[in-house]
């Protein structure tokens, strides 16, 4: 408990530390990278502080394993530096033993990172780009023209010019319905449709079907009505940004996607980011032990350069397998968690080098 109690006491405080500085320099990137939008636009000093500790959450989201990387390392490295892990070693500690309370408690937060970002960082990230796309002048309308909606498993494809979301309306509608095997059933054109609390009220409809080869016109028909469900926020000019929504909210866009045939790789690949990211706490734990003592001199800068390394690497090829993600290249799985198998590897291979 003594080792424990003396790791914990060094660690924790530079974790911290780190943790703070580093949230504190992406929230001044953020802000520099929109201040001259927030200059031209006029926005008052109490707004633009307010944004950044909108922002601050997700930027400590983004630090913690940059953080706890540097912290882990630095830690390790002073321990060897001061000679401190060969009285460690010589009292029959293993390195992996000495370094277990970091991993407890790299795999603990890893659990905490994860709520963290559900609960905290998606709500208070959401109203911070909502609050500046307001004060940018950058709000954007939920109407919405040229639009094709596939429903009901692809039975029913909704194609119209304009939707008006204000009074969920559509507008110069043609609606394709088909059978189970996807044979076409019939073709329904309206001019206008309106929203009725469970189904579309259509204006100036005609329903066409192909009966013994000839085309025929008809009203429609109750039961074509029954079919016409599909909810008016399908066809507003919505993307939702999954992180800016909860996990329940991601499964319900994603599900929402899937319904209507639009694609959904990309949404896909950064909610499954949403469980891989936070396990990169565990890892880089484990990396940061592969690091350490390698060197007496300069521990701090040596430290320092190591981790923002290891996480420039990390976020360039997690960058890499996300895009590739999105165009069908990975599947949505590997493409969040391809990084994370591949840090595992490298650090193990680095502990089983590591000075013990």
């Amino acid at each position: 408990m003594t080792l424990v109690k003396y790791i914990l006491k060094k660690f924790v405080p530079l974790f911290v530390g780190s943790l703070c500085f580093f949230a504190f320099v992406l929230v001044l990137v953020d802000l520099f990278m929109n201040l001259w939008n927030f200059i031209s636009n006029g926005v008052p000093a109490k707004t633009v502080f307010h944004i950044m500790l909108l922002y601050f959450p997700k930027s400590l989201w983004y630090s913690a394993p940059l953080s706890i990387l540097f912290a882990v390392s630095y830690t390790l490295s002073d321990f060897y530096a001061n000679n401190e892990l060969v009285a460690v070693f010589a009292s029959g500690v293993p390195l992996i033993k000495f370094t277990a309370p970091l991993l407890v408690f790299a795999f603990i937060l890893s659990f905490g990172l994860f709520y963290f970002e559900d609960k905290v960082v998606v709500p208070t990230f959401s109203k911070k780009v909502e609050l500046q796309e307001i004060v940018l002048n950058r709000e954007k309308s939920l109407n919405n023209d040229k639009i094709v909606v596939i429903s009901d498993q692809g039975n029913v494809v909704y194609k119209a010019d304009f939707y008006d979301n204000s009074a969920m309306r559509l507008y110069a509608l043609y609606i394709v319905i088909r059978n189970d095997d996807k044979s076409l059933n019939c073709i329904v054109r309206a001019d206008s449709a309106l929203w009725m609390e469970d189904h579309w009220k259509l204006n100036g409809s005609t329903k066409y079907k192909l009966s013994d080869g000839n085309l025929v016109s008809s009203e429609v028909d109750s039961a074509t009505l029954e079919l016409l469900t599909e909810i008016p926020e399908t066809f507003r000019n919505n993307t939702t940004s999954v992180e800016t929504v909860d996990t329940r909210e991601s499964r319900e866009y994603i599900a929402h996607l899937k319904r209507v045939g639009l694609p959904y790789n990309e949404p896909l690949s950064v909610y499954y980011k949403k469980y891989a990211f936070p396990f990169i706490l565990f890892i880089v734990v484990f990396l940061s032990i592969g690091l350490s003592g390698k060197t007496r001199k300069n521990v701090m800068l040596i430290s320092l350069a190591s981790c923002i390394s290891a996480a420039v690497i990390y976020y360039v090829f997690q960058m890499v397998t996300m895009l590739m993600a999105k165009f069908g290249v990975l599947s949505p799985f590997l493409g969040a968690w391809l990084p994370v198998f591949l840090f595992v590897v490298v650090s193990l291979v680095l502990l089983k080098y590591a000075r013990t």
